[in-house]
């Protein structure tokens, strides 16, 4: 989860230069929508590749991205 997170926040803030990028505003967010998401664990290659899957999922993303949104108005709020 935490790469999908990581990975979904540097497109956001390559697409958006308003988005903060600094380091530690940066794991501030990151920690909240980690916080809020599911944990997504794995400890086999095959519990991996169907949580791989998963991240393309439309729906899945779209959580991402709304945890993200939420976390950064929350740090914005509290700097």
């Amino acid at each position: 989860m935490e790469t999908a997170v990581n990975r979904i926040y540097e497109d956001m803030i390559s697409s958006d230069e308003n988005i903060p990028n600094g380091e530690k505003v940066r794991l501030d967010i990151m920690a909240i929508a980690l916080n809020n998401l599911p944990p997504k664990y794995t400890v086999t290659e095959k519990g991996n590749l169907f949580t791989k899957v998963n991240t393309i999922e439309q729906q899945f993303r779209t959580d991402i991205i709304c945890e993200i949104m939420k976390a950064m108005e929350i740090v914005s709020q509290n700097p």
